[in-house]
């Protein structure tokens, strides 16, 4: 049939290369638009991951943060701890001063005057104690124990 008429042939070519470019052009369309809702929703899919990374990481973040503040305050009650028994030695220590302190102040001012005398074999005791409105006089010979 294509030998008879020549035109007839060219016809069915032309027609048939219009619908193979047709059939590509529609095709290619189709796989365009594949190629672009894939991108989309892969698009879609690394927000998808990235929000949940982040949600991730911002609660190990706040976990950290947590344990970060436990643990600082834990330090600051060690160091609170230990402080205060430094300011409690010194207290205790500063009370012993004062009352040795106080007593020798009352001594000098004379509320308690004395002599003592140290022989080879005794001490001579002399005290006079002022209590109130009259004093107190005490008088004492100790023997001192020697070995001989």
């Amino acid at each position: 049939m294509s030998q008879e008429n020549p035109k007839l042939f060219d016809k069915d070519t032309a027609v048939v290369k219009i619908q193979a470019w047709w059939r590509g052009t529609l095709v290619r369309r189709s796989l365009l638009h594949a190629a672009l809702s894939a991108w989309v929703i892969q698009g879609w899919w690394r927000l998808m991951l990235a929000r949940a990374a982040e949600k991730r990481r911002q609660g190990l973040l706040d976990v950290f943060q947590q344990e970060e503040w436990a643990a600082v305050k834990l330090q600051s009650w060690v160091r609170m701890w230990r402080v205060r028994r430094c300011y409690c030695r010194v207290l205790s220590a500063v009370r012993v001063i004062q009352a040795h302190w106080r007593c020798h102040t009352c001594v000098s001012q004379g509320l308690i005057k004395g002599q003592y005398q140290a022989t080879s074999g005794q001490l001579h005791l002399e005290l006079e104690i002022l209590q109130g409105s009259r004093p107190c006089y005490v008088s004492e010979c100790i023997p001192l124990p020697i070995k001989q």
